[in-house]
């Protein structure tokens, strides 16, 4: 049962909840930039004439969006860096560094793989009018992807990346099973000094709706924007 007594016991340790805050954004800001720069790679496999990398990308992508992502994080964890000996150091003063480079490692796999698809959409959306025109003028097929292409698909996809940063400071809450000290670490932090569940995830569920919610309004706010600018 909820009660006032138990929000109040729980506000106690509610410095638990704000480094917790802290640790997921870190982890979702992380993963959004090394989960792009992979699905950048990906979506580039996917659409090149080697058949090779086109395939392994391929794989890649498919395997990872059809596995849970707890899955993916176990993995990553207990098997991919089970034998690494990551240094133990401390960021901010309180996140583990070997507890938290897994979250990110695993975290940035699977939104590479959401991503590149959302990339490669924004790429083939480019009119081919214009890779012709940049091969007759001299262009290497490179410099049209840099200069031309690359451009007017991030600008076109960029409200879609944006909402990626928002699901995954939801998904991130399921690195507490390894000791990542985000919202959700804090959370149980506060259930094993409380004996009480019900209150801090109610502070947990506010809090994840105070990240998220004014994000997604800021996203649509510049969508809009940049919507209004395209029918100019």
């Amino acid at each position: 049962m909820l009660s006032i007594s138990g929000f109040q016991k729980a506000f106690e340790y509610i410095d638990l909840i704000k480094q917790g805050m802290i640790c997921t954004l870190s982890l979702s800001a992380l993963t959004v930039l090394f989960g792009f720069i992979l699905a950048l790679f990906l979506a580039i496999c996917r659409l090149s004439n080697i058949k090779i990398a086109k395939f392994l990308a391929t794989v890649y992508v498919e395997v990872l969006r059809a596995t849970p992502l707890l899955v993916q994080l176990f993995i990553v964890y207990n098997v991919l860096l089970a034998g690494v000996s990551l240094p133990k150091f401390r960021i901010f003063g309180f996140i583990r560094f070997e507890r938290f480079l897994p979250g990110v490692i695993a975290l940035s796999l699977n939104s590479g793989a959401y991503l590149s698809e959302i990339i490669r959409s924004g790429i083939q959306s480019i009119d081919g009018g214009q890779t012709e025109a940049a091969r007759s003028l001299g262009m290497t097929q490179w410099q049209n992807m840099k200069l031309i292409v690359l451009p007017q698909a991030i600008k076109n996809i960029l409200p879609a990346i944006a909402n990626e940063f928002v699901t995954i400071i939801k998904e991130s809450s399921i690195c507490y099973t390894i000791g990542v000290q985000e919202i959700m670490y804090g959370v149980n932090s506060i259930k094993g000094a409380t004996f009480s569940i019900g209150e801090p995830l109610i502070i947990a569920a506010v809090v994840y709706f105070c990240l998220t919610f004014p994000t997604s309004k800021i996203i649509a706010y510049f969508e809009r924007r940049m919507s209004r600018g395209d029918r100019r």
